[in-house]
């Protein structure tokens, strides 16, 4: 299962862990922070030329080339399980 990095992860200390959890309840934990330090304009941007990319790379492969990716992909992906 791949690792969710926008989770916060829990103390491995039993008593840490109950103080987290107690702290959540009572509403005492930090709230979480949603500044990753990352500039909205940039994210807007890079996802705006990625939006664009993909689909300009599908269109200038040609059939056969698209289909040779495709079975390298599929076949990475069963190698993995």
């Amino acid at each position: 299962m791949p690792v969710r990095s926008s989770k916060k992860k829990r103390p491995r200390d039993v008593n840490q862990l109950a103080k987290a959890i107690v702290d959540a309840a009572t509403g005492e934990a930090e709230p979480p922070q949603t500044d990753d330090g990352k500039n909205a304009a940039a994210v807007t941007l890079g996802r705006m030329g990625g939006k664009k990319g993909g689909p300009a790379r599908a269109k200038k492969l040609s059939k056969k080339r698209r289909s040779e990716i495709a079975k390298k992909a599929a076949a990475a992906r069963w190698q993995k399980s």
